[in-house]
């Protein structure tokens, strides 16, 4: 009688129970996360990925680690935003963090697993850990406070410019492409005035999360400038960040030209530091350049 050999289907079937298996953990590791409010930490975006990659790191019968943790990636990704309760607009953001991670870990177990050296994974761990902490505590975080400021020419009398302003915010449709991936949309808007204690209501739907309102207040104003400052913010963008202020400086260039200067502070409450730092700048630069133009120009 001939000996049996394992199925071949067999294993890629272990293969997939192991993938599944991997993915669940994860999913009760965001759901501890979570439960610990540390979902805007590193440690979803780094620690997390970092536990799937190399659960299935030890899949047995893999053929590559970097093409397991790939595939447990795309498949806990797309598992998001039904089991984990995840907008779209947070996997699309988080993604290539956590392939990138998925991909370093793969590519070194890889090399490791070619050249027989067992301690690669401990010390992938231990290389990786410090960094999942980012954001868990003050301890474990970089600067937070950032400012922004963007400067356009807008074709109109400064007195023009200063009497738009006044105005009730305009909700010009025309938002950037990346603001419209699926943030939440300002979508009404209340209030007008220049003076100190003048009050914008601005609501905000669609997008990930519920619809909720943002009002500022008028704290200091003068000839070519006016400052607000938050009052409250209850919409989805206070989970990323919180507003400090809103400035807006306007001064002549000419008769019929006005340099226009907004300025918004916040502070980030994203981690990594590194990689939603670049893009919470680039997209509250977007939102500023869309102040000038649907708030400063005259129509």
């Amino acid at each position: 009688m001939s000996e049996a050999n394992p199925s071949p289907g067999n294993g890629a079937r272990w293969n997939a129970v192991f993938i599944i298996l991997a993915v669940s953990f994860a999913s009760l590791l965001y759901r501890v996360v979570v439960s610990q409010k540390m979902e805007q930490t590193a440690l979803l975006f780094i620690g997390i990925p970092t536990a799937l990659a190399v659960l299935v790191a030890v899949t047995p019968k893999a053929k590559t680690v970097t093409g397991g943790i790939l595939k447990a990636m795309t498949i806990a990704l797309l598992m998001a935003a039904p089991l984990l309760g995840e907008g779209f607009i947070c996997i699309i953001m988080a993604s290539p963090l956590f392939f990138v991670v998925g991909i370093m870990i793969g590519k070194l177990i890889d090399l490791s697993r070619r050249e027989s050296k067992g301690t690669t994974v401990g010390l992938l761990l231990l290389a990786f850990l410090p960094i999942s902490f980012e954001g868990t505590s003050e301890r474990f975080s970089f600067p937070r406070e950032e400012v922004v400021t963007v400067e356009r020419v807008v074709a109109a009398p400064a007195a023009e410019v200063e009497r738009a302003l006044g105005q009730r915010l305009r909700l010009d449709p025309s938002l950037p492409a990346f603001l419209r991936m699926g943030f939440p949309r300002p979508v009404g808007a209340e209030g007008s005035g220049l003076q100190v204690g003048d009050r914008r209501t601005i609501h905000f739907a669609g997008g990930e999360g519920h619809p909720g309102d943002l009002e500022l207040e008028v704290a200091e104003a003068g000839p070519g400038f006016v400052r607000f400052r938050i009052v409250s913010d209850h919409s989805k963008i206070a989970h990323w960040l919180t507003w400090r202020l809103s400035e807006v400086r306007w001064s002549a260039v000419d008769a019929t030209n006005t340099r226009v200067t907004w300025t918004l502070s916040y502070r980030r409450d994203l981690d990594p530091a590194w990689y939603f730092g670049p893009w919470e700048r680039y997209a509250v630069g977007l939102a500023a350049e869309h102040l000038i133009q649907a708030s400063a120009t005259p129509h």
